[in-house]
């Protein structure tokens, strides 16, 4: 990153997520803010919180959770190489990701996949089956 778009004082917690390369938008970043998403020192904090450097942040993205120091701060979005110099996953987090996705893995490849797709008479036959059920 050029030296303009380093930033020395604070910057708020949307705007350094994006710049990171968490969310594609701002918006996105903001409503995960807003849901929960994203954890700042362990609280929740608002959309407008004061990022400084050294500070931990949790985000978690679909399956994944990822706990991220602050290494530096930046107003502008760059190239995906540069904003990872922003930020780095800690050792845990990155052990926690990889021990759950290959439980995902090994989970998935348990599930037996249908050889073909039910025909009419057996979807029917499905649907009659739920509706039973309930």
């Amino acid at each position: 990153m050029n030296k303009n778009t380093l930033v020395n004082t604070g910057l708020r917690l949307d705007k350094w997520l994006w710049a990171a390369r968490f969310f594609k938008t701002r918006a996105l970043a903001k409503t995960a803010i807003e849901n929960g998403k994203v954890y700042y020192e362990g609280q929740r904090p608002k959309v407008s919180r004061t990022v400084a450097v050294g500070a931990l942040i949790q985000i978690t993205q679909g399956w994944d959770v990822k706990e991220v120091e602050v290494l530096a701060l930046s107003s502008q979005r760059g190239p995906a190489v540069e904003a990872q110099k922003l930020y780095q996953e800690t050792k845990t987090s990155l052990e926690r990701r990889q021990a759950t996705a290959e439980n995902r893995r090994l989970t998935g490849a348990a599930t037996q996949a249908p050889v073909q797709r039910p025909d009419k008479k057996s979807r029917r036959q499905i649907h009659r089956f739920k509706r039973q059920e309930n």
